[in-house]
């Protein structure tokens, strides 16, 4: 094969395919830089004979298309894709993720060089325009152009690559796009530049033509950052999944394989502290199954013959042996992933508003600056001035303002948000969060604590619930870390033994010591006495020597400011509701004690994201609040989503946004800030929208020069970058620690802060 034969792909081993018979891939688009390339590109598959979907997600580059396949097939996708102008390739998030990298530090190198020869050559410039109107010599007057266009045009060459690169692109497949008038104002400017200087003229714009490309790259610059602050879901789940899976065979042999190699029906054994690799049932052996990124639940599951357990759950002390019902393919795992991509491709075209704008901006620019050139030429005043007169209003229209109103906004509201611990996950999540009326929440781990707290610490003395906490920090189990996390000044007893399934003992000060089941520890009196009181609870028992037995009450509690939280959000006109997978008695003691009438428990993860469609079906704008790896579909459905930080990988790949600590109050500072960013957005693009209306008709009637032209597009972009300072929130102090990372630290890590 020669080196430039192209690769052939076996393009079924990448598409799925659907119930209804349709296909779908995911591909990953190169060359996208804008709303309207979006539009280009759905816009030109969808006229394909056999297409029916064809969504782009912005800020992943990803492709999802589905079509019948008797009527089209992925090389022909992939043909009209190559037509239209952007190359193609099988949807890889760390390949993509590699790609952004590369592509931020290609943005940054040349906003370094198109920067610092700017103010190089804006110093000469100014030595000129100072000489202009008093006694410079033509002879330095021509040295210093000389000497700018030396430093110029590489750096030029250089930093204008993103933008060149783009408009060839595009060119050469007969379309456009917003870098061709960049493009052509910058090569324009600077040819001009250059011919005015070999003429031994008065003016030269080497400067416009570099701040130009300047305030540009600083625009796609912050887009491309947040970019990458999206998350990759497929990364996560991937994290999730395990590849291998300890196969039984029929001899008696036991031999580890990939999961590609193991069908239903088929039998594998899972090891003690290992994570399941497949759906199944088990067969074999009892254990405790940590499934809180299926159910969202702290608390170990006990798993005996009979039991399901599903891929992705971590089991405890004991041997599995588990009959397959799914493998490399339809797990749950799998399932949760299609929901999300399902969800994320609905929300791929959220900004309509911008597609439109971006479709109509090249085609007027060109022909306003084409008529202007005619009518000045027509009008006699020869081509150079008008072809000056045409460039300034290239630069003048230049989306500079427009593109910064957004992510400047976007950037100034993601510190104050971090700073009132809440970390944004998805550029666009802003203007929906600012749009909420209705905020739904799941129980365990959100309205809750991620770990579950004692809720009867005065069951026994002072020094008896020492000796049970630096016993318990002997164990690693939830209980026993629940109630061990109490007081982290108490130091473990280091000799105590554990007995399997039981509990601990330790012989210390003369005294045996036991912490476990209320078989161990004699206790089941107390603990019918505690069940009554705290019928939700789990119980552990404590018994110091001959004493009588005490049993700790240990369950889910309410953040420390829950109740605030939903009265203030109540008094803002949201409406409330609890959607959870637990127990309806614990659901319902929740809903009361917060004032929540709207509850539903027991619930799945598809009965979840129905309850969410309901509810857009009546016009309302959802904002779901949750954390397991069961909320990750219905956090991708809602309008916009939030989750804790101490959520599953999964929960925090589909969550729009992340709320640090323990306290519920990020819900209110994510509302509040984001409504006054979006009042911001709204009004810089209006003052974008201004600045184009007043300055366009003035650069069209020759008042303005091309450096003057550079002078109010950079003066634009200021502007509207000094607004975007308000989007701060009015309690931030202007010198801040980061106290809620590091909080949210300690919740994560309790075993270093007590080191």
């Amino acid at each position: 094969m020669t080196a430039h034969q192209p690769i052939e792909r076996d393009w079924s081993a990448f598409s799925e395919s659907l119930p209804d018979g349709s296909e779908k891939l995911a591909l990953a688009v190169e060359g996208i830089y804008c709303p309207a390339c979006m539009t280009r590109i759905e816009k030109g598959l969808m006229d394909l004979e056999g297409v029916c979907n064809a969504r782009v997600n912005l800020s992943s580059h990803r492709l999802a298309v589905t079509w019948k396949p008797e009527e089209t097939d992925p090389e022909q996708l992939l043909k009209r894709l190559a037509d239209l102008g952007y190359g193609a390739h099988p949807f890889d998030p760390g390949r993509v993720k590699t790609e952004e990298k590369k592509e931020s530090q290609r943005l940054l190198r040349a906003l370094a060089v198109a920067g610092f020869a700017s103010m190089n050559v804006m110093l000469l410039s100014i030595s000129v325009w100072s000489g202009n109107v008093s006694d410079i010599t033509p002879e330095t007057r021509d040295f210093f152009h000389w000497l700018s266009a030396v430093i110029t045009l590489p750096a030029a060459a250089y930093s204008g690559q993103p933008f060149f690169s783009s408009a060839w692109r595009v060119l050469r497949k007969g379309h456009l796009n917003m870098d061709v008038p960049i493009s052509i104002g910058v090569i324009l400017a600077l040819f001009l530049s250059v011919l005015q200087t070999v003429q031994h003229q008065a003016e030269a714009y080497f400067e416009s033509a570099l701040m130009l490309l300047f305030f540009l790259l600083v625009g796609r610059w912050l887009d491309q950052m947040m970019r990458l602050k999206t998350r990759s879901f497929a990364e996560n789940l991937t994290a999730l999944k395990a590849e291998t899976a300890m196969k039984l065979f029929a001899d008696g042999s036991l031999r580890e394989v990939p999961l590609s190699k193991v069908e239903p029906g088929d039998r594998v054994l899972v090891r003690p502290g290992e994570r399941v690799s497949v759906d199944g049932t088990v067969l074999s052996g009892s254990s405790q199954i940590d499934q809180s990124l299926v159910t969202g639940e702290t608390v170990l599951v006990e798993v005996t013959d009979g039991d399901s357990v599903y891929a992705g759950t971590l089991n405890g002390e004991n041997a599995l042996t588990i009959s397959v019902t799914a493998a490399a393919k339809g797990t749950l795992l799998d399932e949760v992933n299609r929901l999300i991509d399902e969800a994320m491709e609905a929300k791929s075209r959220y900004r309509h508003l911008a597609d439109r704008a971006a479709e109509w901006y090249a085609p007027i620019v060109h022909t306003a600056s084409a008529v202007t050139f005619a009518g000045w030429w027509l009008y006699g005043i020869g081509w150079q001035p008008s072809l000056v007169i045409a460039i300034s209003v290239l630069i003048i229209t230049c989306p500079c303002a427009l593109g910064l109103a957004i992510p400047a906004v976007q950037v100034v509201a993601s510190g104050s948000l971090f700073r009132n611990q809440v970390l944004l996950n998805r550029s666009d999540a802003l203007e929906r969060f600012a749009k909420v009326d209705t905020v739904v929440f799941d129980k365990t781990g959100t309205l809750t604590r991620p770990a579950v707290g004692l809720v009867n610490p005065d069951a026994c003395d002072a020094e008896s619930l020492r000796l049970a906490i630096a016993l318990a920090k002997a164990s690693s189990h939830p209980l026993s870390a629940a109630l061990a996390g109490m007081d982290r000044r108490v130091q473990p007893l280091e000799e105590a033994a554990e007995q399997k399934g039981k509990g601990l003992e330790v012989l210390h000060a003369g005294e045996r010591l036991r912490l476990g089941s209320i078989d161990f520890c004699n206790a089941h009196k107390e603990a019918e006495i505690i069940r009554q009181a705290h019928p939700t609870a789990s119980l552990i028992a404590f018994r110091r020597g001959e004493e009588h037995p005490v049993v700790f009450a240990l369950e889910q509690q309410l953040r420390s400011d829950a109740k605030d939280v939903i009265d203030s959000l109540k008094a803002r006109g949201l409406a409330l509701m609890i959607l959870s997978g637990d127990q309806p008695r614990a659901v319902e003691t929740i809903a009361q004690e917060l004032g929540i009438d709207q509850f539903h428990a027991g619930i799945s993860p598809t009965d979840k994201i129905a309850l969410i469609e309901a509810e857009k079906a009546k016009g309302n704008r959802v904002m779901m609040v949750g954390d397991g790896l069961n909320d990750a579909p219905a956090l991708a459905s809602a309008h916009v989503s939030l989750s804790p930080v101490t959520a599953a990988h999964v929960s925090q790949a589909a969550a729009d946004a992340l709320f640090l600590g323990e306290k519920l109050a990020p819900v209110l500072h994510i509302l509040d800030i984001s409504k006054r960013a979006r009042r911001i957005m709204e009004q810089n693009l209006s003052l974008a929208t201004l600045y184009n209306v007043v300055a366009v008709p003035f650069a069209i009637a020759g008042f303005v020069t091309p450096l003057i032209a550079a002078l109010a597009m950079s003066g634009s972009s200021l502007v509207v970058t000094i607004n975007a300072l308000r989007a701060r929130a009015k309690s931030d102090p202007w010198f801040t620690d980061n106290g809620g990372f590091e909080e949210s630290l300690a919740d994560r890590r309790p075993s270093q802060a007590e080191g």
